[in-house]
């Protein structure tokens, strides 16, 4: 998610329509590919009735990361709304992803959406893609690489700013040091938020490298890092699984340490409501899904681009905290924010 420059705020009105019983065809891999079989839930404000299309969404989602549920959720209903049948599979290695792609491109799908965790991993599979015919877009990640690898648009956070603006909010609050804890070795978008955060915190910060498909591993390292260094103040996690597990990790360590995050779910909320977690960095990812596969279905029937094919759809950042979380978390009961 590196970037050279920042996009402008692009504002789209989303008539967001969650969806009745929505099947779902899935595709898998021996190395994790997940098959889709569920349903979206809630009312319908009407479907589409251009012929049905058939759209793959693949994403670097590792086992036990909550924030892709919610993804999936914006993606599922606009699928619903939109007469799509969507087909979502997701692997956390780079090259079983690429391969996921090149399993859609096979199969001739009408339209892709891709994260783009590892950039040039994928480079190659999308140029397949496009060369097929098939349009492709990119959602969360990626967000400097988008418009290189040849993705007709983009809907996520730029992370470089929403790591920037973590770091100003970490001097409001008057943080001395933090960690900054990175879950995954080579993703460039948790690269880009704890840079962000180094570059404009004004105390002191390091970056801390855990093994995020480990929860376990990840309590017991932060654990032992609160120990070190009881100057430590501040934990910056990168998801919201990461920052309740380290609350765990400050109460075993014996430390007066505060934690603050990127992303939400409903038992973030909860956490920020009582207190034992600051704030979070909210980058919409019910949004995120939503636009990407309703952007297809706009390009395949009406030729559209959102941001004219040359600026990304920024859906974050914005924070979440006790003044504002109460209004937040009804929609976070639902698995949507």
């Amino acid at each position: 998610m590196h970037r050279s420059s920042h996009p402008r705020r692009s504002a789209s009105l989303v008539a967001v329509a969650t969806a009745t019983a929505l099947t779902l065809a899935g595709c898998s891999s021996g190395s994790g590919g997940k098959q889709a079989e569920e349903s979206a839930d809630g009312a319908s404000a009407g479907k589409a009735t251009t012929p049905r299309l058939t759209v793959a969404m693949i994403t670097h989602q590792g086992p036990g990361d909550t924030f892709w549920d919610i993804v999936r959720k914006g993606a599922e209903a606009a699928a619903a709304k939109d007469n799509i049948r969507l087909v979502y599979s997701n692997d956390p290695s780079a090259g079983n992803q690429a391969n996921l792609v090149q399993n859609a491109v096979d199969q001739k799908v009408d339209g892709i959406a891709i994260t783009l965790a590892k950039p040039e991993a994928m480079k190659d599979v999308v140029r397949k893609a496009t060369a097929a015919g098939i349009p492709v877009v990119g959602l969360n990640s990626g967000v400097s690489e988008w418009k290189k690898l040849g993705l007709t648009e983009f809907f996520g956070q730029d992370e470089s700013v929403a790591g920037e603006a973590f770091g100003k909010k970490l001097n409001e609050v008057g943080a001395k040091k933090a960690v900054c804890v990175i879950t995954e070795q080579g993703n460039i978008g948790l690269t880009q938020r704890c840079d962000g955060v180094k570059k404009t915190f004004q105390g002191k910060t390091e970056n801390l490298y855990v093994n995020g498909t480990d929860m376990p591993s990840v309590k017991s390292t932060i654990t032992a890092k609160l120990k070190q260094d009881s100057s430590i103040d501040y934990i910056v996690s990168l998801g919201a699984s990461y920052a309740l597990t380290a609350v765990q990790s400050v109460s075993e360590a014996g430390s007066e340490a505060k934690i603050a995050t990127f992303d939400l779910n409903k038992d973030l909320t909860g956490a920020i409501s009582k207190g034992t977690i600051q704030f979070a960095v909210d980058q919409q990812p019910y949004l995120q899904g939503y636009l990407a596969i309703d952007s297809l279905w706009l390009y395949k029937n009406n030729g559209n681009y959102m941001g004219g094919g040359e600026q990304a759809i920024l859906t974050g950042p914005a924070f979440v905290d006790k003044s504002n979380v109460d209004q937040i978390a009804q929609f976070a009961a639902k698995g949507t924010r």
